[in-house]
């Protein structure tokens, strides 16, 4: 079996609605995904015969995903008051609000949810909210 793993990072702020703790005030984190994918097949011809797929490739599709989360307020729908979210929109931040509570477990099924629906075999999405701390999706 073949692995490659490619690795993107984006900085945002976010915070768990109705948690006790201190996770419930917003707060930010230096997001660290690492996506891998593999097969027990490589490409046969071409320029990228011998490879399981282009590293440069791989690695611009986990970066889109990233950044499209870089230097925003990440928040789960139905949780901010829909004037607070204009008066933010209104001072032009930048949000992102998701369907899902926006923990590291979560982005990680999201993202590889998202990778899968590009056609990668996906095998395992491992995502760090900090140095010490990550939580993974996968087979």
């Amino acid at each position: 079996m073949y692995y490659l793993k490619a690795t993107a990072c984006f900085d945002s702020a976010h915070f768990l609605h109705g948690y006790n703790g201190k996770c419930a005030n917003i707060h930010g984190h230096h997001w660290i995904v690492e996506a891998k994918i593999n097969s027990d097949k490589l490409q046969t011809s071409g320029e990228k015969r011998g490879m399981l797929l282009d590293f440069g490739d791989f690695k611009q599709i986990v970066k889109e995903i990233a950044e499209g989360f870089d230097h925003t307020l990440i928040y789960e729908k139905s949780t901010l008051k829909s004037t607070t979210v204009a008066a933010l929109k209104e001072e032009g931040f930048s949000l992102v609000e998701t369907d899902f509570r926006p923990t590291a477990e979560n982005f990680a099924a999201h993202i590889y949810s998202e990778l899968c629906s590009k056609g990668l075999p996906v095998t395992r999405v491992t995502v760090y909210e900090s140095p010490e701390n990550c939580a993974e999706y996968g087979e």
